[in-house]
């Protein structure tokens, strides 16, 4: 499970749901939960919280430009690569925080990753998770 800490900054809700903004350093990333503050006291501006990320929900790009709607969307640089047959685990370094994308050996390939490459890790909100820290 990838781990990354920062600030609550903004939340944005409605009578069952919220979109968090967390600032992680100079990066704002995005968490939709299905609980507001009314029922949740943790989501508060200020508090300090982690979202947590799955390995399989981080999709790599290399050049990408343009819009897209994936809320989240920040820059990384590879570390290490371990090539399995069809998946592989790429290690990326984050503001010198550790986090990893398991992705297709075929979409790896397609991307030409090797180490030292910068690229851009994507995760959607709804695949984001918040735990709140004291």
């Amino acid at each position: 499970m990838n781990k990354l800490t920062g600030r609550i900054a903004a939340i944005q809700c409605n009578s069952h749901m919220s979109l968090v903004d967390v600032v992680i350093g100079s990066d704002t990333l995005s968490a939709t939960l299905l609980e507001t503050p009314e029922v949740a006291e943790y989501l508060k501006i200020g508090n300090r919280v982690s979202l947590l990320f799955k390995e399989t929900e981080v999709s790599l790009a290399k050049n990408l430009t343009g819009l897209i709607s994936l809320r989240n969307r920040f820059a990384v640089t590879v570390r290490s690569i371990e090539r399995g047959d069809i998946l592989s685990a790429v290690v990326l370094d984050y503001a010198g925080k550790t986090l990893t994308a398991v992705i297709t050996t075929r979409g790896m390939d397609r991307l030409q990753l090797a180490i030292g490459d910068e690229v851009e890790a994507l995760v959607k909100a709804n695949e984001m998770a918040l735990s709140y820290d004291l």
